[in-house]
């Protein structure tokens, strides 16, 4: 007997001669779905943007959060973020069509995103509006080093895009082609791994900023 095998016996062992019978594992969760408002926890607020936006700036979320009307307002809204926290008009600016056809001028833009970057600007598919999180698909336009490099991480995403619940992206994306790489992420960076004390920007960005956007400009 390999130990592969022996360590599977005695896995079966502590767990008994127990069968699955898949029907009624079947039945069972088909009656979770069927009153899936008594399953899904409550939401922030009525509206899904606003609830989207109360669920980030909550501690354990630790993101800071606005609303803007208009893609193209976007520049001025980095501007005011840089200016507030006394950082130079430095940015690495994500490649996606969207974001570069703003006007950046007044900018240093930064076509890579650099080990010590100070911000970066993206943009996420989709917002999640029950646990604040974004998610991001790796493409040519998102390269996943951007999510994870920058001390301040400033991220656009669209009002209409903001889901109600983390299953509704998983109804929105089912049958499409799956990207290479799924990053969900949700509020800045943290870990409690020493003595148990947040500590923010271990393994990633240290500030998350999170601009919403009523429209986008015409292609």
């Amino acid at each position: 007997m390999s130990a592969r095998e022996a360590i599977l016996n005695a896995v079966r062992g502590g767990l008994g001669h127990r069968t699955v019978d898949p029907a009624a594992r079947r039945r069972e969760a088909d009656a979770l779905l069927e009153d899936l408002p008594a399953i899904r926890p409550g939401l922030l607020a009525d509206d899904l943007v606003e609830a989207f936006i109360a669920r980030l700036v909550t501690p354990k979320v630790a993101a800071t959060a606005e609303r803007i009307a208009d893609a193209r307002e976007l520049p001025a809204a980095v501007a005011r973020y840089l200016e507030a926290r006394g950082l130079p008009a430095a940015i690495a600016l994500q490649p996606a069509a969207v974001l570069q056809a703003l006007d950046w001028s007044g900018f240093e833009l930064h076509e890579r995103v650099a080990p010590d970057e100070t911000l970066a600007v993206g943009c996420a598919r989709w917002g999640i509006a029950e646990t604040g999180s974004l998610v991001f698909h790796s493409d040519a336009e998102t390269p996943i080093l951007a999510n994870f490099l920058p001390l301040h991480h400033l991220v656009m995403v669209r009002a209409s895009t903001v889901l109600a619940y983390l299953d509704d992206y998983a109804k929105a994306t089912a049958g499409q082609r799956p990207p290479r790489n799924v990053n969900i992420i949700t509020g800045a960076s943290g870990t409690t791994d020493i003595e148990g004390s947040l500590v923010l920007g271990a393994h990633g960005p240290r500030y998350l900023h999170v601009v919403v956007v009523e429209d986008l400009p015409a292609a």
